[in-house]
């Protein structure tokens, strides 16, 4: 007869007390990059931690700069809320890089080609940086009419284009290690890439109120410091990473062999992927820039607080994307190999704790949604807006949590068109009028309502549906099995 379970830690997560040797042994394993065999929850656990402070690391880029900036004021925070949509837009696009990278280097990983994921991940880098550079001209180029049609008048757009300009320049840089940290998580690695990220974090926090504010005898450089910090930082990101996929991991191929004939193949397997997965990540930005667009004429104070609102969920959901990141590679090497049963196991834990997550963090921001708000403004205004947006969105959070972990599955499947499909239902087809509806009928109190409708009704069906999807194409790919 088992011994009775007494530890609340274990009985969580549904482990044996037979089984805690083996699950420490594998979260404190950093080396471990077999994700084939043993605990899948300790694997979720210790591919997820790290990655909590390095995700951690990138969101705080925005929210420092948002903290320092909105000592400069109202206008200063208001113009800072105009620029998350597009670079949220941007990094989703690199993020779609990053995606298709762990995903086809973890399916590789699990099919036992090295020499594979060698070329890939060299290629890949490659992309990114060239990617990068194509979308920081595109950015640069139509800067003005991108937030004029986002309704920023002429004096906002100065301000804005303070950052901006400086800001596009580093896109290559923040590019770059981002993908080759996603090539280093696929091998089953998270510690790495995490130490790279807090350590730019602390450089950007550090360096951003000295340009800022012009502090020690720096210049006052306002928005503008701001992004140099930002740029700076991924500079140095970019440094770290490649040092580390070189001479670390041995994930480059030699300058002498980089087997450029096959740059065709590495990319029409990153593409495809990417494509999807960008596409998929770029709406979410591309309709909160319409949602400022509505909210903006309401009031630079109503887009200043959506400003607070969207950056602060993106921080309280970083453990979520953590274990979206972590949970990449396991699904891929499982399903590299064949285990369908793991890749199975691995979704019920990585989206059951979702569900649990988003129950205590909604609960937690309704209740102290007036105090998050004033610490980034003094504005009653902004402070009323926000709270409201806190109080009518956050419950809907739990409803958000399912597409989103079904999305990040598919992925690492190899199946972002479905994540997509998922995304265009949520953000496009329903989102748009919900959120024009409730600005006609109800102002800045309607568009937050459309929003929370939206979530519940669609978590709930893309959920449904998503399950019946995984069903029809384990089966199918179980028949295909010798």
């Amino acid at each position: 007869m088992k011994e009775k379970q007494s530890w609340t830690f274990t009985r969580s997560f549904g482990i044996t007390l037979g089984d805690k040797q083996d699950f420490f042994r594998n979260i404190m394993s950093a080396s471990k990059t077999d994700l084939k065999t043993g605990s899948i929850r300790a694997h979720l656990v210790r591919m997820t931690i790290p990655m909590i402070w390095g995700i951690a690391a990138i969101i705080s880029f925005q929210l420092v700069d948002t903290y320092y900036v909105s000592l400069l004021g109202t206008q200063y925070l208001a113009a800072m809320s105009f620029t998350f949509p597009v670079t949220m837009f941007v990094f989703s696009i690199v993020m779609g890089f990053g995606i298709a990278m762990s995903s086809v280097v973890s399916r590789l990983i699990g099919e036992g080609r090295t020499e594979d994921v060698r070329r890939v991940a060299t290629h890949g880098i490659f992309l990114a940086f060239v990617v990068g550079c194509l979308l920081a001209t595109i950015g640069f180029v139509f800067r003005d009419k991108i937030f004029e049609s986002m309704g920023a008048d002429e004096e906002m757009r100065a301000l804005i284009h303070q950052y901006m300009t400086i800001w596009f320049f580093g896109v290559p840089f923040m590019a770059t290690p981002f993908v080759g940290n996603s090539a280093i998580r696929a091998s089953g690695s998270t510690l790495a890439p995490a130490v790279i990220m807090v350590s730019v974090a602390v450089f950007n926090a550090a360096l951003a109120p000295f340009l800022v504010f012009g502090l020690a005898g720096f210049p006052r450089l306002e928005l503008q410091g701001a992004a140099i910090a930002t740029v700076l930082s991924n500079a140095l990101a970019m440094v770290m990473g490649l040092y580390i996929l070189k001479y670390k991991k041995n994930m480059l191929l030699l300058a002498s062999n980089l087997h450029f004939e096959f740059f065709g193949d590495s990319c029409k397997r990153l593409i495809f992927i990417a494509v999807a997965a960008g596409m998929t990540s770029s709406i979410g930005p591309l309709i909160n820039s319409f949602i400022i667009s509505i909210l903006s004429k309401f009031g630079s104070e109503a887009v200043a607080a959506f400003g607070i609102a969207t950056r602060v969920e993106a921080f309280c959901f970083i453990l979520l994307m953590a274990l979206a990141v972590g949970m990449g590679p396991v699904i891929g090497q499982n399903f590299g190999a064949r285990q369908l049963g793991r890749v199975d196991e691995t979704l019920r834990n990585a989206i059951g704790f979702s569900v649990l997550y988003c129950i205590v963090l909604s609960a937690l921001l309704v209740l102290l949604a007036e105090r998050v708000a004033s610490v980034f403004s003094q504005d009653p205004t902004v402070i009323y807006y926000a709270k409201m947006c806190f109080t009518v969105v956050a419950p809907s959070y739990l409803f958000v949590s399912l597409v989103s972990g079904w999305s990040s599955a598919f992925n690492a499947l190899g199946k972002p068109q479905l994540s997509l499909i998922s995304t265009l239902i949520r953000m496009v087809v329903l989102t748009l009028p919900a959120v024009y509806i409730g600005a006609h009928f109800g102002g800045v109190f309607g568009v937050f309502v459309g929003i929370s409708l939206v979530n519940i009704a669609c978590g709930l069906g893309i959920h449904a549906w998503s399950r019946s999807i995984l069903r029809g194409f384990k089966s199918k790919l179980a028949l295909e099995m010798p």
